[in-house]
């Protein structure tokens, strides 16, 4: 029975270490998502740049004649993860919206991930690509937050207002979680399926580099409107109180805090947070 017993875990874990290889990648092909978008009547465009031999892809919808309203993911994730407000009829007649896939997720090299200073670097360029002298607007969700926060900082003229949903922020409020490199640093990582090994590590790296990230608040001079869950276990809603001490020269602060809200609110809670995009 012992014997019978470890040829069926090992059955198990064979099988798993197979499947962790190709499931939960979190990304769709450019021609599904077109088709897909096509159905709902409205064009997508679908690109990648390459910067430094990096790839970074994104997708863009809505009249170049219009300002820019950039999406940035959280972890794991892509650039799917904002699909409805791409589509939305009425940002979209206020906004061109582009969405990116992070460096480490979607089509922008996935599984390599980067620390935030270097994910900046990576995207920042794009700003520049799709320039059409027009206001920019940027939201991130969850750790989008800090990385609009890292972009914000390093571009901070090109800005006219930051959408941080539920973001971390705070080293103070991230638990040590030091079996992160366990995983990441060792064999056992094969085990890990799609994109959750990025996760793994970059949410590793964030310890870090939100400590380095106090220094690139006060940077921010443009409006910064928070939207935070408050009963948000995963981000805790202390995160908006540290931002809002550390942004000493944004020219505005708002804050909606969302009663009864958890940490996805980008899809519980779409027409708060439309509103206040809409508000930009």
């Amino acid at each position: 029975m012992l014997m019978r017993l470890c040829w069926t875990l090992a059955v198990i874990l064979g099988i798993w270490l197979v499947l962790a290889q190709g499931c939960m990648s979190m990304r769709q092909s450019d021609e599904e998502a077109r088709k897909h978008f096509d159905m709902q009547g409205v064009p997508l465009t679908t690109a990648t740049i390459t910067v430094e031999g990096k790839h970074l892809h994104y997708v863009m919808t809505g009249s170049d004649s219009l300002p820019t309203l950039y999406f940035v993911h959280g972890t794991p994730g892509s650039w799917d993860a904002f699909e409805n407000y791409l589509r939305d009829k009425d940002l979209l007649k206020r906004f061109r919206m582009v969405s990116i896939d992070r460096p480490g997720f979607g089509y922008s090299d996935y599984g390599t991930p980067e620390h935030l200073a270097r994910q900046s670097e990576l995207i920042s360029p794009l700003f520049q690509i799709l320039d059409n002298h027009k206001p920019r607007y940027i939201a991130g969700h969850s750790l989008g937050g800090p990385m609009i926060v890292k972009l914000v900082a390093d571009n901070p003229t090109d800005f006219s207002g930051m959408v941080i949903i539920s973001g971390s922020i705070d080293p103070a409020e991230e638990k040590p979680e030091k079996w992160r490199p366990v995983l990441f640093k060792t064999p056992l990582n094969y085990f890990v399926p799609g994109a959750m090994r990025p996760s793994n590590q970059e949410l590793w790296y964030l310890k870090k580099d939100l400590v380095d990230l106090q220094a690139d608040f006060p940077k921010i001079t443009c409006p910064v409107y928070f939207i935070h869950g408050a009963l948000d276990t995963w981000v805790p809603p202390g995160n908006v109180d540290y931002g809002k001490k550390r942004l000493i020269h944004a020219a505005r602060i708002e804050e909606t805090l969302i009663p009864g809200a958890n940490h996805f609110i980008p899809w519980t809670k779409f027409p708060v947070i439309k509103a206040v995009l809409l508000k930009l």
